[in-house]
């Protein structure tokens, strides 16, 4: 199982896919998954939590997301291939780990696209009221099945744009934020806002623990480099060049923004806000403000929405070519692409955003909270893989690793315990208690089903079975 020449005979069975990704396109590709709608919408969320000292949440959640692309990078330059943090948990923690872990991660990120694709349908009432939301729905989930369906190089190209436009937004709206707060002669901004009403932990520590729970959140899907890697014109330089810029981005992005936000508008009301951005730009007087937001977390919803369809299509080609999914969603077109895998995907997606649109209240719990527990668990295991993957060389020795995650395994355990404790407080949290309520049962199925149907005597092999 854990020999060393095993990770060769997964990258064997895992092959086909073409190598079209610059280094760019990665970069962009990992930030905008990360700067979405949990940025735009959800920091609201996270400052009625903490107050002011949502700085504190968002810096811890940093370091953990720091943490896991440092393990991630030195995995994924060993060993760059589409199951990625999957194929990773089967070889270094077993086959039902790996079994898990993808089809975990490909629940939450399907679930998690059907609220998002009717979440733009929202956005767009905005402009057109009178068009019914599933003329939207529709149209939107067409585009981006058309263009994952075409060519990577679409993808990339199309996720470039989408996230230049997001991080334009920020941009602009720093520069604008720092001109308010140093520039301006106005009273009302300033950092004495830091400590009004309540002071800079108006809830306590537990306020400000609970909105890093919520800082996760917003930067989950930066694992998604992992999984482009595999397409990537040269990985290694294109995971080491994407690892070190992301990371320096995000950090500045979330933490400047959210300071600059807090230093013009007091915590009380930009934590009332469907979005802390608007209520800025309402209180400067800036013309338009909601349309312009409207346009912005629509870019977003769309950018997560391209890159996380392109995720699951890879997450069940790999489970396809492992054996643990039928043997035509492994299939890849002329261009390269497992279109199977996409339509299935789509299907899954299909499904989850007609059961939010029919039974909104009801379906909107259950699948937020599955997809939640996908999210996190896929991270906890990240981080438990890789210590597993550093006692394997430990063991079995190897090339020296190109890519070294700085004080491992120390720091892959400092990682491991805190997204078990972030895991923990989801259910002691109201807002996040029926993640573990309803993913622990879900976890429980997926075991059940791998013994029950996967793991079974005299079975071939995953790569017996699913090399093409």
């Amino acid at each position: 199982m854990n020999d060393p020449q095993g990770f060769e005979a997964i990258s064997r069975r895992e092959q086909g896919l073409q190598r079209r990704l610059s280094a760019a396109q990665m970069s962009m590709i990992a930030i905008g998954g990360a700067i979405g709608t949990g940025l735009f919408m959800g920091s609201a969320f996270a400052i009625g939590f903490a107050g002011p000292s949502v700085l504190l949440s968002y810096a811890i959640g940093a370091l953990i997301t720091l943490l896991l692309m440092g393990c991630l990078a030195e995995m994924t330059v060993a060993h760059a291939t589409p199951g990625s943090f999957g194929a990773f948990a089967e070889h270094y923690v077993g086959p039902l780990a790996g079994f898990l872990v993808r089809y975990a991660y490909w629940a939450a990120i399907v679930l998690a696209v059907g609220t998002e694709v009717t979440a733009v349908a929202m956005y767009m009432k905005y402009w057109f009221a009178g068009v019914p939301e599933w003329v939207w729905i529709l149209s939107f989930s067409s585009l981006l099945i058309g263009l994952n369906a075409s060519s990577v190089k679409a993808f990339g190209n199309f996720e470039y744009c989408f996230s230049t436009l997001k991080i334009a937004a920020i941009v602009a709206f720093i520069l604008l934020g720092a001109y308010l707060v140093f520039g301006s002669a106005n009273p009302a901004y300033g950092m004495h806002n830091y400590s009004a009403h309540g002071g800079f932990f108006p809830h306590g520590l537990k306020g400000m623990w609970i909105a890093v729970v919520v800082s996760i959140f917003s930067y989950l899907s930066v694992e998604m480099i992992a999984v482009a890697a595999a397409e990537a014109e040269h990985p290694e330089q294109a995971v080491k060049s994407a690892f070190r810029s992301t990371i320096v981005r995000l950090v500045v992005f979330y933490l400047l923004t959210l300071a600059l936000m807090l230093a013009i508008v007091p915590w009380n009301q930009a934590g009332q806000s469907q979005s802390p951005f608007v209520t800025v730009m309402r209180a400067i007087g800036l013309p338009g403000a909601t349309g312009v937001m409207n346009f912005v977390v629509l870019v977003a919803a769309l950018s997560a929405m391209n890159s996380q369809l392109y995720i699951t299509t890879r997450m069940m080609f790999s489970l396809s070519r492992a054996g643990h999914a039928p043997k035509g969603l492994g299939e890849l077109s002329r261009k390269g692409v497992p279109l199977n895998a996409l339509l299935l995907s789509s299907v899954g997606i299909a499904l989850a955003t007609l059961l939010n649109l029919v039974y909104p209240e009801q379906s909107f719990t259950l699948m937020m909270a599955v997809s939640m527990f996908g999210a996190l668990f896929t991270w906890l295991m990240i981080f438990f893989t890789h210590l597993c993957f550093r006692r394997h060389r430990a063991r079995h020795g190897g090339a020296p690793l190109a890519f070294r995650m700085r004080l491992a395994p120390w720091s892959t355990l400092l990682g491991l315990l805190l997204m078990a404790a972030i895991l923990a407080t989801t259910f002691f949290t109201e807002a996040f208690r029926m993640t573990l309520v309803f993913g622990v049962p879900f976890l429980a199925l997926l075991t059940a089903f791998y013994l029950a149907f996967v793991r079974r005597p005299g079975r071939d092999s995953p790569v017996e079975r699913a090399t093409p």
